[in-house]
């Protein structure tokens, strides 16, 4: 179901496609891309859903907080000066090319 923990994301893990599954810790609409903090036992890892992906973007635009998620799509550096250094995971994110909601809460 999963290929790796949220928390264990890291730069190497760089243009690879992984599915992740856990929580939606936070979820933030920046005005057409909206973000999701994915939590699992391991910690975080930012998801950015982009309207491009007109079915997982629909379906992030109903996502809310503690909703259980499965996401796939691949891993990507972020931008400069978004690097989050609180985070293990805090110099990449995974833009979602699929995602279901396993469970709403």
């Amino acid at each position: 179901m999963r290929s790796h923990y949220c928390g264990q994301l890291r730069a190497e893990h760089v243009d690879q496609s992984v599915s992740l599954c856990g929580w939606a810790h936070r979820r933030r609409d920046h005005g057409g891309v909206i973000f999701v903090d994915l939590r699992d036992r391991e910690g975080l890892a930012q998801v950015v859903f982009n309207p491009e992906r007109k079915e997982a973007f629909a379906i992030a635009e109903r996502v809310r907080a503690e909703y259980v998620l499965r996401v796939t799509g691949k891993v990507r550096r972020r931008p400069a000066g978004t690097v989050n250094p609180e985070l293990r995971s805090g110099e990449v994110e995974v833009l979602a090319h699929e995602v279901e909601i396993l469970n709403p809460s």
